[in-house]
């Protein structure tokens, strides 16, 4: 009995209060976030009449929202980062607000709902980076990934709940309720948030007069320096370009299944991540985080390419619930990763950069598959596409160098601190030696 209950989602970090509120109100957010990702893009098309102004849509928040996780991931380290958290809380709210009230008005502005969308994906980049840097805060490092498992399921969940519910509620009351409901679940995450405790800069209070961009160029450096985050973005940036052919579905569904089959396809990824999530005390015990990672981008890449081969609806979702189960896992060890192996100084800093990574990522592999898809055909691409995967995760085990706790490499992290203080002592060498 006791040996099942390890297999199961492990609830340690739900015994901390603040982390409970914050994981308990992120369920409904997370619900209403995707009532709002699904009325958009249904209202850009009403309005235009045009897929094209619904993949600009996607394509519009990229920017702001790498600009605002850099910029979110510099001042959570030198700020308060419950009120930074707190106020981009808030303000994906108000766009929510300002969705409904541009519906209610019958604006049938692509315009005004693209600026909106690309405010809204801004405040998600920078609110996403803080998030993920106050949980090392909140939780013991020994209960990170079963934190991160447990948040990666909620998203996953809503994931799938989310559009079946948009979809059965839309026809009824209309895209402004809908908004107007997601308006209202952000309440939730901000009322979480209002109840932490401070969290100011370990070691000193906030330091308001630093550079936002030496901050920033900080970061990048200390990625560059540390070989163990290195080969962490490069397993995760793989898997999300080279393994990841979403943009190839639309095809797949019209040429091998069926068209009304796109939606199983879309939803058996979210579906095995909430399957692996489910038994996450299985892998997140795991102390060799960085291991982990490259094991499990190899999985995805596996099972991405044993899809590209699938000739039958059951034997795609399959290799689909198989592929997610592997993402939900690479996600969880590479954010733990991060939260480890860094001070605490420089987690907001890193934890921007992992969210450029992870939307930079896809949006490339939609492009690298859209392309290789019309010039060698989609089974060559998605098979291709996932060997690729296996063989980046492969360099990166056999490659791995100067061992560590976290077995890809890099330094133990408590030497990271001491690191961290000198990165700005080495730039200011460096830059010397330049000029």
């Amino acid at each position: 009995m006791a040996r099942r209950r390890r297999l199961l989602v492990d609830l340690g970090p739900l015994r901390v209060a603040e982390f409970r509120r914050l994981w308990a109100a992120g369920i409904v957010t997370a619900l209403g976030a995707q009532l709002t990702a699904v009325v958009v893009p249904l209202q850009i098309y009403a309005i235009s009449g045009s897929s094209a102004w619904v993949g600009l849509a996607g394509l519009v928040g990229l920017a702001p929202m790498a600009a605002a996780a850099l910029w979110a991931g510099a001042l959570a380290d030198v700020r308060d980062r419950r009120r930074v958290l707190l106020t981009t809380t808030a303000g994906i709210g108000v766009t929510s607000l300002l969705l409904w009230a541009q519906a209610w008005a019958d604006l049938r502005s692509v315009g005004a709902l693209l600026v909106l969308v690309g405010a809204q994906q801004a405040l998600f980049g920078a609110n996403s980076t803080v998030s993920r840097a106050v949980t090392p805060r909140l939780v013991r490092p020994e209960l990170l990934p079963a934190a991160n498992a447990l948040q990666s399921m909620v998203l996953l969940s809503a994931g799938v709940a989310g559009p079946l519910l948009a979809g059965g509620l839309l026809p009824a009351v209309g895209s402004g309720t809908l908004y107007l409901a997601d308006s209202v679940a952000v309440c939730a995450t901000v009322w979480a948030v209002w109840r932490l405790p401070a969290l100011p800069p370990v070691g000193g209070g906030e330091r308001r007069h630093e550079p936002v961009l030496r901050h920033i160029a900080d970061g990048i450096w200390m990625v560059m320096r540390r070989q163990v985050l290195l080969r962490v973005y490069l397993c995760d940036f793989a898997a999300l370009s080279l393994g990841l052919p979403t943009a190839l579905f639309p095809q797949l569904a019209a040429q091998t299944f069926h068209p009304s089959d796109i939606g199983l396809l879309y939803a058996a990824v979210s579906a095995g991540g909430v399957l692996a999530a489910l038994v996450s005390g299985a892998f997140t015990r795991v102390h060799c985080h960085g291991v982990a990672v490259a094991v499990s981008a190899g999985t995805w890449g596996l099972a991405v390419a044993g899809f590209g081969t699938a000739r039958s609806l059951p034997a795609a979702v399959a290799w689909l619930i198989l592929a997610g189960g592997a993402l939900l896992a690479l996600g969880v060890f590479r954010k733990t990763v991060l939260q480890t192996t860094v001070p605490d100084s420089m987690r907001g800093r890193l934890q921007g950069i992992d969210t450029v990574v992870a939307a930079g990522g896809p949006r490339l592999g939609d492009l690298l598959h859209g392309t290789a898809g019309a010039a060698l055909g989609v089974p060559w691409t998605v098979t291709g596409g996932g060997v690729l995967t296996v063989v980046v995760a492969a360099l990166v085990l056999l490659t791995g160098g100067r061992r560590s706790r976290h077995g890809i490499g890099g330094r133990h992290p408590e030497g990271a601190e001491e690191e961290a203080d000198s990165l700005g002592t080495d730039r200011s060498a460096d830059r010397a030696a330049g000029a």
